[in-house]
């Protein structure tokens, strides 16, 4: 349901390099980026004084910063599609790889990626890992979970790692359909142990939510998502919502008290005048948030934003 024209995307993304001015009303730092700033789903993190940045691409696209703030690419992690891949998506037969998270767990950098074909269930979410993000050595790790076209409702794409308050591992994941799903990751595995709970769901504009974003801040589970439709260009319609929960499971509520089970979420960002359709978020370390958005002073190309992430004296995100 979601990413057309992958072979624009990563056009746009290899060949986009310059800077942005702070055009976002913000109470909180917009950080203004420089260099290569090309992306789609990206997912953040830091590795000693380095920041990285995984998105969409051909073998899945590498950002790299030195500052957090001028950005080069760097090698893809794929490349070549694996083979197991056509196994479960037989479709997709260029290294076209989706929507990959990031997270450090337990002494290693684990890689969550996606594998599908646009308006498919058809779809996989895989995994690798390493022990050094700046040491370009990434070990397969395999199958996570699947979906098929006819025999699934969701769709095993998005992938979010959480660690919840106990030090427990989850994953989220999910677009359209019956929503988002959450499951228990088992530690040694970082594979599903368990069965799925739908944690958010929409029933107007065609069911359009996806890219789960799951932090753990002072009592409260904070579910982020993307609605509405990405990958549009300056027609994208993509927004950022919200919802929290005392427990990772849910139920989330926004700010009104509507369930994200119901249609709920409050809306975190809807872009502006230049930055169209911002959506498919990361939340790092509870203060920096990244996302990207269509520059419509560009052509609508697709660039990362990244903010500092602030909370509201109710405990409510902001920036």
């Amino acid at each position: 349901m979601k990413k057309p024209a992958k072979k624009w995307l990563v056009t746009v993304a290899l060949t986009c390099a310059m800077a942005l001015t702070s055009v976002i009303p913000a109470s909180a730092a917009f950080w203004n980026l420089t260099g290569d700033i090309g992306v789609h789903d990206p997912s953040i993190i830091k590795e000693g004084s380095s920041y990285y940045t995984f998105s969409t691409g051909t073998g899945l696209q590498v950002l790299r910063s030195d500052n957090g703030t001028n950005w080069y690419r760097t090698p893809q992690i794929f490349l070549q599609p694996l083979s197991w891949w056509k196994t479960y998506v037989p479709n997709n037969t260029n290294n076209d790889v989706w929507a990959p998270d990031i997270h450090y767990f337990n002494g290693r950098y684990w890689l969550y990626y996606s594998i599908s074909t646009f308006g498919s269930r058809t779809s996989l979410i895989g995994l690798t890992s390493t022990a050094s993000i700046g040491s370009g050595q990434w070990r397969d790790d395999g199958l996570v979970i699947r979906t098929t076209q006819e025999g699934n409702d969701y769709n095993a794409i998005d992938p979010n790692l959480t660690i919840d308050a106990n030090g427990e591992p989850w994953l989220s994941f999910g677009s359209f359909g019956s929503g988002l799903k959450l499951v228990k990751i088992d530690k040694n595995t970082m594979k599903p142990t368990g069965s799925l709970t739908t944690i958010a769901r929409r029933t107007t504009n065609g069911g359009a939510i996806e890219a789960p974003t799951i932090t753990y801040r002072n009592g409260y589970y904070y579910l982020f998502a993307s609605i509405d439709y990405c990958c549009r260009g300056v027609d994208s319609t993509y927004k950022i919502v919200y919802g929290r929960s005392t427990s990772i499971t849910g139920p989330y509520l926004d700010k009104n008290g509507v369930s994200m089970l119901n249609n709920g979420g409050t809306i975190l960002d809807s872009g502006n005048d230049r930055w169209k359709g911002p959506g498919h978020q990361d939340v790092y370390n509870n203060n920096i948030i990244v996302r990207h958005a269509y520059d419509a002073t560009d052509n609508g190309a697709p660039k990362m934003l990244i903010n500092d992430l602030l909370w509201d004296s109710s405990g409510w995100p902001t920036y």
